[in-house]
């Protein structure tokens, strides 16, 4: 009795946590796609050996101007995410999100040591310090960072709500802002951002050296777990990662978990279309068909939740399927430069050298999971029509 009363907090919380990191993140993700995009058509023109030996600014010199024009084009978001970042999550924590974009310009000016240089000027002693009160601060910047933006969202929003509700009214308007952000800028440079950029570099090379050291074993477990993971909402908060490994992806070299992510839509797509060429009701046909092609496109909430989990080994097979295709995937160490549709376009995203094997661990995920499907769907005494719809009464039933 004392752990479900524990528990149910806790699970609430957590759930509340994610809810929080998808409130944030949702509403940014298309520019960070746009830019993703945009750093993948810039690796597509200077990648060789991707069409021809050559790349296609050296065989075409006249793309070159073009080539550098996306390249700031699409790393301008990246450098300057804290404020994309410090707006949403301001906002969504109740503050002035302007305020928070402020802030967040703040912890990218030029003015500072820029945060991709950061460890390297520590590690040189070449970084600058403010020495304010007797403390040296050092003036290093956050460029391309997300968890540290979200702290010091938190406090600026909570800072400014209390002084609203006790600054007299006169003053409310011109020295809450004033205090808000003096007193958040000294604890970001101070305190706050120094502990959440080990917090944030620190997660950051843990799933890295995960990813690295477990290879196509590790990615085989997390293509096996991601349908599940999705299903408990835990997959919400995969934007903050993936946005931090790609923002700095000359030194992770991009995000594992996106062709991951593709890989197990794909499966889910293949194991809908099995029960497609299985079932014989039109309604059940056309369901299954739409909700494969759906999944196949990125939207696997129609085959997860109206086809394969109803029938139970449709998704077990999706999983098996994914598994599959992700030790593929790590044993030819793909990696996505980009965030995108995770589909079968997801190859858009993905770093050019590595497209092909994106490709072929597609085709993998899809002929597993369909097989795997059909073949146990052969076997399966009853009709699938039959299970499908009690499923369906079941739902219905504990709907009400």
């Amino acid at each position: 009795m004392r752990i479900q009363t524990i528990s149910t907090p806790l699970k609430r919380g957590f759930s509340s946590f994610i809810t929080i990191l998808a409130d944030i993140f949702t509403p940014i993700i298309p520019a960070i796609v746009a830019a993703g995009l945009l750093m993948a058509l810039h690796n597509v023109l200077t990648a060789p050996h991707l069409f021809g030996t050559a790349a296609l600014i050296t065989s075409f010199p006249q793309l070159k101007g073009f080539a550098d024009f996306i390249n700031v084009l699409a790393n301008a978001p990246f450098t300057f995410l804290p404020v994309l970042v410090g707006f949403s999550a301001t906002k969504r924590f109740g503050g002035n999100p302007y305020l928070g974009a402020a802030l967040g310009m703040m912890m990218v000016s030029p003015a500072l040591v820029s945060g991709y240089n950061v460890s390297a000027a520590m590690t040189a002693h070449h970084m600058a310090y403010w020495h304010m009160f007797g403390l040296p601060v050092a003036q290093a910047g956050y460029q391309g960072s997300v968890i540290p933006m979200l702290a010091v969202a938190f406090i600026l929003a909570t800072l400014e709500k209390r002084l609203h509700r006790r600054m007299p009214e006169a003053l409310d308007y011109t020295f809450t802002p004033l205090v808000a952000v003096l007193v958040t800028g000294l604890l970001t440079f101070t305190i706050v951002g120094p502990v959440m950029r080990v917090v944030s570099d620190g997660l950051t090379n843990g799933l890295l050296a995960l990813y690295q050291n477990t290879g196509a074993l590790g990615a085989g477990l997390f293509g096996l777990l991601y349908a599940p993971i999705v299903i408990t909402g835990l997959h919400q908060s995969f934007p903050a990662i993936e946005t931090q490994l790609i923002a700095n992806v000359k030194t992770t070299g991009g995000s594992f978990i996106f062709p991951i992510a593709s890989i197990s839509n794909i499966a889910q797509g293949g194991a809908a279309l099995a029960v497609f060429c299985l079932v014989k009701d039109k309604k059940q046909r056309s369901l299954a068909s739409s909700a494969s092609v759906s999944a196949l496109l990125g939207i696997t909430e129609p085959a997860m939740y109206g086809v394969n989990l109803k029938l139970r080994f449709p998704f077990y097979a999706a999983m098996i399927g994914s598994s599959v295709a992700s030790v593929y995937l790590g044993m030819t160490h793909v990696l996505a430069v980009a965030l995108g549709s995770n589909s079968v376009l997801g190859f858009i995203s993905i770093a050019s050298h590595a497209i092909p094997a994106f490709i072929i661990s597609g085709v993998i995920s899809f002929v597993v999971s369909f097989t795997v499907t059909f073949v146990l769907g052969r076997r399966q005494e009853s009709p699938l029509e039959d299970g499908l719809q009690a499923a369906t009464n079941e739902s219905l039933a504990l709907a009400e």
